[in-house]
């Protein structure tokens, strides 16, 4: 082997080595509650552009409701796995803003990164794809130039810049700052489980366009608890514990199965249990909501 070989393999080696941890997808997938009635969300994309003019910036959304964490963490459950290895979403819904909560970067086991406050927003995502690793963003590197006095835009100054380092290998992800232990801080909800001859629950969210009701519990759940096509279930909503519906309706394929306006239960486009009116919403005409503290119960009528 020649010199000026071995002097290509270290130079290759070292490349490799820097290199470890790096996002090269350029994308940067931006989530708060901001709404885009001002030029917050302007201004974070405005940041990321300024890192790396070929980034490519998407919106997953900006309607989550002011402060809700738990509708956070949702949406980042609902979204992330779609995304290609490398992907770095940015979500800011963070009410305890400029306070001792961390700021983080977590690397999921699918390799996607999420840059966030470490509030209860990781909670469904950490569940659904693992964590790899967890950072915490060292804000003495990763913030923006001249911003220190600002302390009610970590979204622009601190998670966007870092975001679009990242996304672009400004900087790896070892870069980030120091590890962390591999948990986050979780929110607590009823885990889907089936007990005796009922399946137990938690409505997480709501189909917000048509107001159906979503809930937690799975196919491979709904499969364990042998319901068919035509079975008759008894469906129980509680919120904190205290119930406040409660109807009957047949397990059906599609919506078209029953009456207009008539309520049935069917699997979702994420093959989760759900609750609809035949063109009406569920949710306004029975006054559901959904969050950690909204659960249900579901049994199946014998006759």
């Amino acid at each position: 082997m020649t010199i000026n070989q071995l002097r290509l393999i270290v130079s290759l080696l070292m490349f490799m080595i820097s290199n470890v941890g790096l996002s090269q997808s350029k994308i940067v997938v931006f989530q708060s509650d901001f709404g885009l009635k001002d030029g917050a969300v302007s201004a974070m994309k405005g940041v990321a552009m300024g890192v790396s003019s070929e980034l490519k910036l998407y919106d997953l959304t900006h309607e989550i409701p002011a402060y809700n964490i738990w509708e956070a963490s949702y949406r980042l459950m609902q979204t992330v796995p779609y995304y290609p290895k490398g992907t770095v979403f940015v979500s800011v819904v963070d009410p305890g803003v400029g306070t001792e909560r961390k700021s983080v970067v977590l690397k999921t086991n699918t390799g996607q990164f999420i840059v966030t406050p470490d509030n209860g927003t990781l909670t469904l995502t950490a569940e659904q794809l693992g964590i790899e690793e967890i950072r915490e963003i060292d804000e003495a590197v990763n913030r923006r130039k001249d911003s220190g006095k600002s302390y009610t835009f970590h979204g622009r100054d601190v998670y966007a810049y870092t975001a679009a380092r990242l996304a672009s290998g400004v900087i790896s992800f070892n870069e980030v700052g120091k590890v962390l232990p591999k948990e986050v801080l979780s929110i607590p909800y009823q885990k889907a489980i089936i007990i005796g001859k009922t399946l137990k629950g938690n409505i997480p969210i709501l189909d917000v366009q048509y107001g159906n009701i979503w809930t937690n519990i799975d196919a491979e759940l709904v499969k364990k608890f042998n319901l068919k096509y035509g079975d008759l279930l008894k469906i129980s909503i509680f919120h904190n514990d205290k119930k406040v519906y409660e109807t009957e309706a047949p397990y059906s394929e599609t919506f078209g199965n029953v009456p207009k306006g008539k309520p049935l239960c069917y699997l979702n486009s994420l093959l989760q249990l759900s609750f609809a009116l035949n063109q009406d919403s569920f949710a306004t005409v029975h006054n559901i909501q959904s969050g950690s503290d909204w659960n249900v119960e579901v049994t199946k009528l014998d006759f």
